[in-house]
């Protein structure tokens, strides 16, 4: 996979699951993908994928206005108590909210709406959806949140 696709990946992926990533990065991990899981069958569907996404979008987008801008963001992680400095223990670079929403904003203004999030969560989807069958299991889930964290 080339730079570009992994750092699209990496960002499609922060956006998109956004109420995932802290929780699998250790014990909740179960926790989480059973939230996301609304029906209870063992998988993420692409329709319950969607609805957490625009969950996602709806918390970030602080003042109802249908744009998620990145201090919005950055104030949603904040809040959600993610790690969003721009380096961590490691010294890792971490890309800003800005650079996330760079990765995805179609139209090049710095902010994204509804129908960008919506195409990048579905593109996520995609990308995590290995065997093609239409829904996430845990471990496509798990798997997609390590390639996330990769970049």
């Amino acid at each position: 996979m080339n730079a570009s696709k992994r750092n699209s990946l990496a960002a499609i992926c922060s956006l998109a699951l956004f109420a995932l990533p802290a929780a699998f990065a250790g014990h909740d991990g179960e926790k989480a993908f059973k939230k996301m899981d609304s029906d209870g069958d063992g998988k993420v569907t692409r329709t319950e994928h969607a609805a957490g996404a625009q969950q996602m979008f709806t918390k970030c987008d602080t003042n109802s206005d249908g744009i998620v801008t990145a201090a919005e963001m950055d104030a949603a992680m904040a809040a959600k108590d993610d790690k969003h400095d721009k380096h961590d223990k490691k010294g890792k670079h971490h890309r800003t909210s800005a650079d996330k929403i760079r990765e995805i904003d179609s139209n090049n203004d710095g902010q994204l709406t509804l129908a960008e999030h919506n195409a990048g969560a579905e593109k996520m989807f995609a990308k995590m959806d290995k065997n093609g069958d239409g829904a996430l299991s845990e471990d496509e889930c798990e798997e997609g949140h390590k390639e996330m964290k990769k970049h």
